[in-house]
């Protein structure tokens, strides 16, 4: 598609996008997938409600200036999960000044977001059509965290502390259980707080797994380091999940993605390991919410984001809102980047 039709696409798609029972927009496409909607060229999926006139209603809900990083300590959680090896660092004395050197440096180890080449559906493959061949690290690459990181993430945050309201129900949240969270939890949360969803938010949720994992003890954390069998398929190696261990999250069903598409939310990040419940099944397609937000949807995810100082002052001052800024690695093909992510109040 040449470049301008494309931008009408995307431009006639943020005005009135489909609904989730309106997907896909061509019967050629996977069923209820967002391809196409923002263009058929496109790379950035639901990153694209993130519109000028967003991004500037964001800016007007700062009012305190007030600053709440929301990057976790880089080396964190350690051991790592997902087997992935520690970090090393090496600091390099230069004369009268210092430099860096990181070793076994894998992005997405502690905050950080999920770019759209990082998983793809088992019967459709990456998001709007791209195969595994377009993925190759290298110039030209296809749906890699460059293509956001090039345009920045900057919008307005909604915060849905699902523990602390699960907490005032007498229902806390078993965070290292597979305890489910549904859609009707968050938007009982967001009704207690006060806060409604706009088209193109960023959706923050609170689980409190950071906050328990800081409180653990050195074997609760050393338990959670599982080597990761492969196993072959038709298609490939592909990682099972059964040996991960069990943690609260995201309702992997349908509902749960029709209710953040319908909602037109823009990125979606939790402060736990993965965004959905735990342990999931990556061998059947209804086994793993990713599959339906990042293959299908196009949605943007983010995981391990420290969240707790943030949601103890939404908590004193009751606004739930302000503005969100990330700015993600720019490497070309990357499969995933560092949050570095700032939210302001």
């Amino acid at each position: 598609m040449a470049r301008s039709a494309s931008r009408a696409t995307m431009g006639s798609a943020r005005k009135s996008l489909p609904s989730y029972h309106e997907l896909p927009i061509d019967p050629t496409r996977p069923p209820h997938s967002s391809w196409g909607v923002f263009g058929d060229d496109d790379q950035l999926g639901t990153i694209n409600l993130l519109t000028p006139e967003r991004v500037l209603h964001a800016t007007s809900l700062v009012r305190r200036g007030a600053v709440f990083p929301l990057n976790w300590d880089i080396d964190k959680p350690s051991p790592p999960l997902f087997d992935r090896r520690p970090l090393r660092h090496t600091l390099i004395m230069l004369g009268e000044g210092t430099d860096d050197r990181y070793d076994d440096f894998y992005p997405q180890a502690s905050t950080q977001w999920d770019a759209l080449s990082h998983i793809g559906h088992p019967d459709y493959g990456f998001y709007n059509g791209c195969t595994r061949d377009k993925i190759t690290g290298q110039a030209g690459s296809r749906n890699g965290i460059d293509n956001v990181a090039r345009r920045g993430i900057v919008g307005r945050f909604v915060l849905a502390d699902v523990a602390r309201y699960r907490e005032h129900v007498g229902r806390p949240l078993r965070t290292t259980e597979s305890d489910v969270v549904t859609v009707d939890d968050i938007a009982e949360t967001l009704e207690w707080e006060g806060v409604s969803l706009r088209g193109g938010d960023i959706l923050l949720l609170r689980y409190g797994w950071i906050e328990w994992w800081e409180q653990a003890s050195q074997a609760e954390r050393d338990a959670l380091h599982v080597i990761l069998p492969e196993r072959s398929y038709a298609d490939g190696p592909r990682v099972l999940m059964e040996e991960i261990p069990s943690f609260v999250g995201l309702d992997r069903r349908e509902q749960t993605a029709e209710w953040m598409w319908d909602h037109h939310v823009a990125a979606l990040a939790a402060d736990s390991p993965s965004i959905e419940v735990m342990p999931f099944d990556m061998a059947r397609p209804d086994g793993f919410l990713h599959y339906r937000l990042l293959s299908l949807l196009g949605m943007t995810l983010g995981e391990l984001w420290t969240l707790d100082a943030l949601a103890d002052d939404c908590a004193t001052d009751r606004v739930y809102e302000g503005l969100l800024t990330s700015a993600p690695l720019n490497k070309a093909g990357g499969s995933g980047s560092p949050a570095n992510a700032l939210a302001i109040k």
